[in-house]
């Protein structure tokens, strides 16, 4: 049982760890978290960018950097994969000023007609993970994406990119993602499944955060056999390294919008 906590937590983020020679400044409203370690050091690599911090971990420092993008500066980050991990990212950069968060990478589909690489918006999720349940009331399922989605896919006819709107499945356990368990999502009419949506649209809402969720379709998993169609990080990068700059020309969207 998870008990919705109604009273302020003993333990606060206090933002980012810093480096010798880093100073504390607060981050652009508009972050950009990005699953793929391989994207992610593409993006670093193409645009200008400085490092400013590190979301701290026990086991692990994920640097911060300041990216420029036509004249404007935003956050970029590699998000934590699973529920509680994203959660804590979400929670850090928010203490450090971020007052909105575009968090992108690879799903598993649940439709085999949906297109390697091409854009998946969900608008729902159903929540099979534990995070969500500490920040918002309990319930199956978990509005994704309330604002935003029409200016994204204006973006993404503008630009001629495939995508599908809707269900997402959100698990804890990715090896647990059975047969009989996809049959039953995909006759809820789920989309696709991750790991992270219901918990970030859950932290957003407790914090009162604007965010953006989207997905490139990889995996197959509406087949007997599992298909990793472009799974691995370096399969069909290029297509990726696209879907990279939606969220960049969707940050100077969400970055105008008061």
């Amino acid at each position: 049982m998870i008990r919705l906590g109604k009273k302020e937590p003993l333990i606060r983020p206090r933002g980012l760890e810093y480096k010798k020679g880093q100073d504390n400044i607060r981050l652009p409203k508009v972050a950009i978290g990005v699953f793929s370690k391989r994207l992610f050091n593409e993006i670093i690599k193409k645009f200008k960018c400085k490092e400013v911090g590190l979301i701290h971990n026990v086991n692990f420092d994920k640097k911060v950097y300041l990216l420029e993008y036509e004249g404007e500066e935003f956050s970029i980050f590699i998000a934590g994969v699973g529920a509680p991990v994203i959660a804590m990212d979400i929670e850090v950069l928010h203490a450090q000023g971020v007052e909105k968060v575009i968090i992108f990478g690879n799903c598993g589909v649940l439709d085999s007609s949906i297109e390697d690489c091409s854009i998946i918006i969900p608008d729902l999720a159903y929540r099979e993970e534990g995070t969500s349940y500490h920040y918002v009331k309990k319930s199956d399922t978990i509005e994704i994406n309330p604002k935003y989605k029409s200016e994204f896919i204006n973006l993404l006819d503008s630009l001629h990119f495939g995508h599908t709107v809707g269900a997402i499945w959100s698990t804890d356990a990715f090896y647990r993602e059975t047969t009989d368990k996809i049959a039953h999502f995909k006759r809820l009419g789920v989309k696709a499944v991750e790991m992270e949506s219901s918990a970030i649209a859950a932290v957003c809402e407790y914090l009162g955060m604007d965010y953006f969720i989207f997905f490139y379709a990889g995996d197959n998993l509406d087949g007997a056999e599992w298909d990793e169609r472009s799974f691995s990080e370096t399969a069909n990068i290029d297509k990726k390294k696209q879907v990279a700059l939606l969220a960049l020309e969707l940050s100077s969207i969400m970055d105008k919008d008061e």
